[in-house]
């Protein structure tokens, strides 16, 4: 049985070297996405969908690129978790931005590094400003 969490496990393997047991668990997750996560699953269950699997194969493929093994094309999968993100994710669109633009650098394409991290820095000031403006309610 695959878990929501698979691409999350598989960045841990890559930060202990595993690139198998990480492409093991990235294959799991291709696998349960593909499967489908079901109907009635808790919210939490449901956070782990395409765009976050996209989102966590690019932080392993890009920290597998950088212990020098493989050569694997990072910034398709930030683009593809940018495009997959569903409204109301603006933090963890602002951290796919940045990883973008850092990849971007990364792939040598520095002018398109530099517009992403522009996006980023606009990305992330407007998710300030709609942090600021949402009331906050602190639990007694």
């Amino acid at each position: 049985m695959h878990s929501p969490e698979e691409p999350h496990v598989a960045e841990c393997e890559v930060g202990l070297g595993d690139e198998r047991a990480a492409d093991r668990h990235l294959a799991a997750a291709d696998e349960l996405l593909a499967d489908g996560l079901g109907e009635d699953v808790p919210e939490w269950v449901a956070y782990f969908d395409a765009a976050e699997h996209a989102s966590a194969r690019a932080v392993a493929a890009r920290d597998l690129t950088g212990l020098g093994r493989g050569h694997r094309a990072v910034s398709v999968h930030f683009e593809i978790a940018l495009k997959l993100r569903k409204p109301g994710f603006d933090r963890v669109k602002v951290m796919d931005r940045i990883g973008l633009a850092a990849v971007l650098f990364d792939e040598r394409e520095a002018d398109w590094g530099a517009a992403a991290a522009h996006q980023a820095l606009d990305a992330a000031a407007r998710a300030k400003e709609l942090a600021a403006a949402r009331p906050t309610t602190i639990a007694a």
